[in-house]
């Protein structure tokens, strides 16, 4: 777990001063119920985490958008720090990996459930908080949320890539034809991940793997979208 962590650390560009913080953030609710020797679950750093993610959010908004009234201010803040971005930010990072749960929540498929995934980004974030200060925070959340801030400006913000992928591959020729190979799974039945690519008209576009094929999917889709998008601009 500790060289997991360390990895994370790494991608997330922050190193913790207090580790157990962050192992908090990654405990659900579910894992300390089943160890109650003084294990903390992340519901306290959700709690706090989602007013540190909305204040950076609206001091941003607030400082660029210097004409906007407060309703236009609200709805756009709201198209951002949403749980589907929250989720989506998970999937990005691998949180699901780094997870604690109890049992019953691992067997059920806890580690790719929205709500758990969107909780414990929020957690993350008010751990950094607490064992840094509001700057860190501040530098860490812009920059997880730079890609859904853009979109939502720009109207163009959607967290279905596999539907998103089909608007705009057709959008360039209607005959092209969308498809989702499973290429390997791996691990028991109750805990397997899959990896899969999309073919666009035949030809690799991008792969995405997850402990679901329709977690796999989006993140092929996802990939395949960028690569999409970059031949066009």
């Amino acid at each position: 777990m500790t060289n997991k962590f360390e990895k994370f650390q790494k991608e997330i560009n922050y190193k913790f001063e207090n580790i157990e913080l962050l192992k908090e953030a990654v405990t659900h609710s579910s894992y300390s119920n089943e160890f109650q020797d003084n294990i903390n679950c992340n519901e306290r750093l959700e709690f706090l985490g989602d007013a540190v993610i909305e204040l950076i959010i609206s001091t941003y908004l607030f400082n660029k958008f210097k004409k906007y009234p407060e309703g236009k201010l609200t709805r756009l803040r709201s198209k951002i720090v949403c749980e589907e971005a929250l989720y989506d930010i998970a999937l990005n990072y691998n949180i699901g990996e780094y997870l604690k749960l109890g049992k019953g929540e691992e067997s059920t498929g806890g580690r790719e459930r929205k709500s758990i995934l969107a909780d414990s980004v929020e957690a993350i974030i008010a751990a950094i908080y607490l064992d840094s200060d509001y700057i860190n925070s501040e530098k860490l959340v812009l920059k997880l949320f730079d890609d859904y801030i853009k979109k939502a400006e720009e109207g163009k913000l959607n967290y279905d890539y596999k539907t998103k992928l089909q608007e705009v591959v057709q959008s360039i020729n209607n005959t092209n034809k969308i498809s989702y190979i499973v290429i390997n799974e791996d691990g028991p039945d109750h805990n397997k991940t899959f990896f899969v690519k999309v073919l666009i008209s035949g030809k690799e576009a991008g792969r995405g793997k997850g402990k679901s094929k329709k977690t796999a999917e989006q993140k092929s889709a996802k990939e395949a979208l960028k690569k999409v998008n970059e031949s066009l601009s």
